[in-house]
């Protein structure tokens, strides 16, 4: 299983060329998850006119639900996880998708630098 980012889900759906050769593989051979923090991340994205998206969040959900893609939950062993993180990313999306990933063992599927300077996750891009 590998969990995908907020926006390397948006590019999937939608751009996948903006995946690279190595996340687009990883998605078409492994059982792939999704945070639920990545909806509720878009979702104040929308809110806040930061980010248009060509379908709902619900939308969006459905989706993922149809490819097979699982919304994973907030547990509180991921948010116990957060607080041995160090604070190299203050994002709290970010913090709580790495903590899943650590918790669960799967890979994550991102682009973003700040968490490539994390030990212990796992990262394909």
């Amino acid at each position: 299983m590998v969990l995908i980012d907020t926006h390397a889900l948006i590019w999937a759906l939608y751009e996948p060329a903006h995946l690279t050769d190595a996340a687009r593989g990883a998605i078409a051979d492994n059982d792939c998850a999704v945070s639920i923090a990545s909806l509720w991340e878009m979702s104040i994205k929308v809110a806040k006119e930061q980010l248009v998206l060509k379908d709902t969040i619900i939308g969006i959900a459905n989706r993922c639900v149809q490819m097979g893609v699982d919304i994973l939950p907030i547990s509180p062993h991921d948010c116990q996880r957060i607080q041995a993180l160090p604070f190299i990313h203050k994002d709290p999306f970010d913090r709580i998708i790495m903590a899943q990933a650590i918790e669960r063992g799967i890979p994550l599927i991102t682009k973003d630098e700040n968490i490539w300077k994390y030990e212990g996750v796992r990262k394909i891009w």
